[in-house]
């Protein structure tokens, strides 16, 4: 299968990395605390965009951007007895600005300096001009996880303010963002980024890694500080102090994005060997009231924007459940091995909505998935606003809810033998679970939709999965569109998590 630029930016790259050389460079006091000075300094005057790398970088072919690498044996904290080592990716191509590295310690903050002689090349890598405004275009984590005396690769920042992480056994897929603004709006998308990190140089044995961001846009400055504690799930505590240059009506907090091609529900609109296609395959929410609401994705004809309502979400997510090798017959993609992520806030957030954006998309190439919260209270130009929330990549995370999960949906028309019958049947399949021991007889099904007819629905045991499949008709007449909600229940008290979805022509 060709690369693809959306799996480069995943990190699936061979690039390796290399140590900095550092030079005489004279370092200067850091305490926590001057990052969010910085920020709150920088959102006191007009947005000035930096500057772009050397033009020769910009135009660099996907090809020749590939050609050249640090050098392994050049990482930071390398032969050291630091557990992590540190990684560098040059600037060039999809990266035309270039952000500034800092270590840490003992309180004192060295500039990392961009030195070409630090990199390997190919012979299809020609020199090219080196000035100030050179550096990096991100950075990636790497320490002992399941080898012992190996680091292996768990996190990278790099592009706006972009970080992905995996936990083990785990490859690359979705992505977080440090924050979103106006995605999906008419007049355009804007991109924060961050322009600067510190990284703090961990102790012996020490177990996570703590790192502070800057981040700047013409809208917003920000700081923020990410702990990271990789292992069979990367946790990550996250925490952030916003100063709005501008009144921002339309933020959106934790923001995640993923892809999302075809599965079960829209297979026919797509001539390809593989049964599915996508790095998450729905959006998992918490919400207030502790329900646990699962809406399938989708990949529509038309933009479309989903808002669940919601006052002290506990979390949400885009988790990818199906884990099979036999889901996708992708022996290069891997998508089985894709993470979910967890947002769990850490306090209040108060109201607002978790929203959901869909993107049209004919190719597995772009992420066409958008989750995030957004406050119903606007963040007023001048203010400050801190918040925390704890990131969790996974499989899937731990809510201690002990209902049982919706493990797949499919979609199809309905049929009387040859004959073709108005609208469609919808099948969900729940995983095995005690609260299923009694049958399908001891279950109440509720299916319900404002804008279609649905019909009362079936209840099967699955001998594939030993859940259950709950299948249903449902006719929109000529709605274009119908929102659809299923759920199981026994002895009156929920027995599944809720099931919606939007079905559109």
């Amino acid at each position: 299968m060709t690369t693809t630029r959306r799996a480069f930016l995943a990190g699936t790259t061979a690039i390796l990395s290399a140590r900095p050389a550092l030079a005489e460079m004279a370092p200067v006091p850091f305490a926590p605390g001057d990052v969010i000075d910085k920020a709150r300094a920088l959102a006191a005057r007009s947005y000035q965009p930096r500057s772009q790398v050397p033009q020769p970088w910009l135009d660099l072919s996907y090809e020749q951007y590939k050609s050249l690498w640090f050098r392994f044996d050049r990482a930071l904290w390398r032969d050291t007895d630091r557990p992590y080592e540190v990684d560098f990716f040059h600037p060039g191509l999809y990266f035309p600005r270039a952000v500034i590295v800092h270590e840490v310690k003992d309180g004192q903050a060295w500039q990392v300096p961009f030195d070409l002689a630090n990199f390997d090349k190919t012979d299809k890598f020609h020199d090219l001009p080196v000035d100030e405004s050179m550096g990096f275009s991100g950075i990636r984590l790497r320490t002992e996880l399941d080898q012992p005396g190996l680091k292996n690769e768990f996190c990278v920042f790099q592009g706006a303010s972009y970080f992905r992480a995996i936990g083990l056994q785990q490859i690359y897929g979705l992505s977080a963002r440090g924050l979103a603004l106006k995605t999906a709006d008419p007049m355009g998308e804007e991109f924060p980024e961050f322009i600067e990190f510190w990284l703090e140089a961990p102790e012996p044995g020490q177990t996570k890694i703590i790192l502070h961001a800057l981040l700047d846009s013409p809208s917003v400055a920000g700081a923020y500080r990410f702990e990271i504690q990789p292992g069979k799930d990367c946790v990550m505590d996250v925490q952030a102090t916003l100063f709005p240059r501008i009144d921002l009506d339309h933020i959106g907090l934790g923001p995640l994005t993923s892809m999302f091609l075809y599965d079960q529900t829209n297979r026919t609109r797509f001539d390809d060997f593989r049964p599915a296609v996508h790095d998450s395959d729905g959006l998992l929410i918490r919400n207030g009231n502790g329900e646990l609401l699962w809406r399938p994705l989708a990949n529509p004809v038309r933009l479309q924007v989903s808002s669940f309502v919601d006052q002290k979400p506990r979390g949400f997510g885009l988790m990818q459940r199906a884990r099979k090798l036999s889901d996708f017959a992708d022996l290069e993609a891997l998508y089985h091995r894709r993470p979910g992520l967890w947002v769990e806030p850490l306090g209040d957030w108060g109201k607002g909505s978790v929203v959901l954006v869909e993107i049209p998309t004919e190719v597995e190439i772009f992420d066409n998935i958008v989750a995030y919260w957004r406050p119903c209270q606007r963040m007023k130009a001048g203010s400050e606003t801190q918040l925390a929330y704890r990131l969790t990549w996974c499989v899937e995370p731990d809510l201690e809810t002990n209902l049982p999960r919706v493990i797949n949906t499919a979609m199809g028309a309905r049929h009387n033998g040859a004959e073709p019958l108005p609208g469609r049947f919808a099948a969900i399949d729940f995983e095995d679970h005690p609260l299923f021991d009694d049958g399908p007889e001891a279950m109440t099904v509720h299916v319900a939709s404002a804008q279609a007819e649905t019909s009362q629905g079936v209840l099967q045991r699955n001998p594939e999965t030993g859940g259950l499949r709950l299948v249903f008709a449902f006719d929109p007449g000529e709605s274009p569109y119908a929102e659809l909600r299923a759920q199981l229940r026994k002895d009156g008290q929920m027995a599944s998590e809720v099931w919606l979805y939007r079905w559109t022509v």
